[in-house]
């Protein structure tokens, strides 16, 4: 038995029974093959079906002394911990030897968000006279907008947006789909976009229901994605570490702040458990001080 051979089978139960989406499956699968060079290249001999739990508490202190986050720590060992319940479940091993492994213990994550001005400022920074900048100010809207995903926006198919009704339907994670509300801008926005941009540029007969396309006529890929938002973040001057899910956290943030109901928000992003949706409310805890600072009798400014 070879790991290159267990490794290719449980790439396919997380594919095909668990369902995985491409990103989660392929960072999976890197950080076993990982694994795998670590055992190759100091265990001599040491399969996955040998490899014991001393083995593996031995890896994740050398990669720990690396500096990589805890973040980064805790996904190893759970993708160490899948990999190796599957071999169980397989058959492969009566014994788990990740069963005792301990992750770092990770503090509440709190996303970076963007406000209203400087999503305009970005907007601002973008040519308008250019096919591209038209498009790239279309992208920003659409993941702004709706709290999309950048592999769902690269996705997007123009035979899955209803404008009768106003909403996109969208393929997320776990091959599940949902139906997204566009609001009246966003979509007067996306025609605007669909007539008078994407309807004269150049587009490969494979790619023709495909939204947003790159300059070649083919679909966009999640890096192109970055790269524009990177290069408008930099010109409007805004001094954070912004990516595609950051307009995602900006749209549930901002949903939340003008008093969507959660649940409404956890439909609309896609979160199969409303607890991943509740890290959303740690973005009211500023108003919350604000009301304790300005109301509360104790309060030194309210003392006279």
């Amino acid at each position: 038995m070879t790991w290159d051979e267990k490794i290719k089978d449980f790439e396919k139960f997380l594919r095909f029974e668990r369902n995985f989406s491409e990103n989660t499956l392929d960072a999976y699968i890197r950080d076993i093959k990982k694994l795998r060079e670590y055992a190759t290249e100091c265990l001599e001999g040491v399969g996955p079906d040998t490899i014991s739990y001393d083995h593996l508490q031995e890896y994740i202190f050398n990669l720990s002394k690396q500096k990589f986050s805890e973040r980064s720590q805790a996904r190893w060992i759970s993708s160490i911990k899948a990999f190796f319940k599957y071999l169980v479940e397989d058959e492969v091993r009566e014994d788990n030897p990740s069963s005792l492994l301990e992750g770092p213990k990770l503090g509440l994550y709190l996303p970076d968000t963007l406000s209203l001005s400087d999503i305009n400022r970005m907007i601002d920074a973008i040519d308008m006279h250019s096919d591209l900048g038209k498009r790239n100010h279309c992208i920003i809207e659409v993941l702004y907008g709706c709290g999309l995903r950048v592999s769902e926006l690269i996705d997007i198919k123009i035979s899955n947006i209803n404008f009768k009704e106003n909403f996109i339907a969208i393929h997320g994670k776990g091959d599940k789909t949902r139906f997204v509300p566009l609001a009246n801008f966003t979509a007067d926005l996306l025609q605007c976009y669909m007539k008078e941009t994407r309807a004269k540029n150049k587009c490969n007969k494979k790619f023709e229901d495909f939204l947003f396309l790159n300059s070649r006529g083919t679909s966009m890929s999640r890096v192109i994605v970055f790269l524009i938002i990177k290069e408008l973040t930099d010109k409007a001057g805004i001094n954070k570490k912004i990516s595609p899910h950051t307009f995602r956290h900006s749209f549930a943030t901002h949903l939340l702040q003008n008093g969507a109901d959660l649940r409404f928000i956890q439909e609309m992003l896609g979160h199969s458990s409303i607890t991943t949706t509740e890290v959303y409310t740690h973005l009211k805890t500023d108003e919350l001080r604000d009301v304790i600072l300005n109301y509360h009798p104790r309060n030194a400014k309210l003392i006279k």
